[in-house]
């Protein structure tokens, strides 16, 4: 009797097990030639998750606390415990914080970050579990790419050197995220000059034509502070979306009314996660739709 009671309980785990397995596959083929891009609601900060087509997982910054583990259990499986990429853009609390219990909870491969460095004891703590990761650590430095399979890539525009002494927002990792016709461009807290230098870089190489900055999601540099998002670099980008990445009620007044205007007046619709929560745009290489 207790020899069949076993055997029926083996034979369940085995269905359940097979049940997991075929659930597991049909959902990858069905992300199979979608990009997705969430960015997650994680308060005054930013925190960008990125699917490619390939399955490869992009996190660029983690926010300031342990709110980017709940996001990030919405967009991602329970029962994935790695990703593959990591990408903290500079040194500030807003931006790292978060990837302190990402690091503790989920195995990483590649870390790619700027050489600015910082004097805060989260950035030093953050140092520390980088160390014990053992994960792959790349400096971001432009004219990187990041292969992340099935047609998609990043493209770090800035910064164009080492840049260990600078201020951290003017240091801080700019990416261009590219998947066939369709691009993302995530400025992280790059300041207004760094936009006019890209700008300088894609007039230069490409005529006034500013392909190189073009993306149908512009996510606001510096959670829609006054100090970013030019006019000028808003009509190099020429985006379809704009997204604020910013919390409630937050003491620096995020966004800026003159940077919501500024949107406004090229005719750009803006999402805001403090808003809308967690805002996710999906890609087939020739048009972004928001979910």
């Amino acid at each position: 009797m207790r020899k069949s009671v076993r055997v029926k309980g083996i034979a369940i785990l085995v269905l359940l097990m097979l049940t997991f397995c075929i659930w597991y596959a049909a959902i990858r083929e069905d992300a199979r030639g979608l990009l997705t891009v969430s960015f997650l609601d994680v308060g005054q900060g930013d925190s960008i998750f990125i699917q490619a087509p390939s399955g490869r997982q992009v996190l660029i910054d983690g926010g300031a606390n342990t709110g980017v583990l709940r996001e990030l259990a919405r967009v991602v499986p329970w029962y994935d415990r790695s990703i593959d990429v990591v990408i903290p853009t500079h040194p500030d609390a807003d931006h790292i914080g978060g990837l302190i219990d990402v690091l503790a909870r989920y195995r990483i491969e590649t870390i790619i970050h700027s050489s600015v460095e910082g004097d805060t004891k989260t950035f030093a703590a953050f140092n520390r579990d980088v160390v014990g990761e053992h994960a792959k650590e790349v400096v971001a430095m432009r004219g990187k790419i990041v292969d992340l399979g099935g047609g998609a890539y990043l493209q770090i525009l800035s910064p164009d050197r080492l840049v260990p002494d600078v201020d951290t927002n003017d240091g801080c990792v700019v990416a261009r995220l590219v998947y066939g016709a369709t691009a993302f461009m995530l400025p992280c807290d790059a300041p207004q000059s760094v936009e006019n230098y890209l700008v300088a870089l894609a007039s230069t190489s490409l005529g006034t034509s500013g392909g190189s900055l073009h993306a149908n999601v512009l996510k606001a540099g510096h959670h829609g502070s006054k100090t970013s998002s030019s006019a000028l670099f808003l009509g190099y980008v020429a985006p379809e979306y704009g997204v604020f990445s910013r919390g409630c009620d937050n003491k620096y007044g995020h966004p800026a009314p003159e940077t919501v205007a500024r949107f406004a007046q090229f005719g750009i619709p803006t999402a805001d996660t403090c808003k809308d929560g967690t805002i996710s745009f999906v890609s087939d290489g020739q048009t972004v739709v928001k979910k």
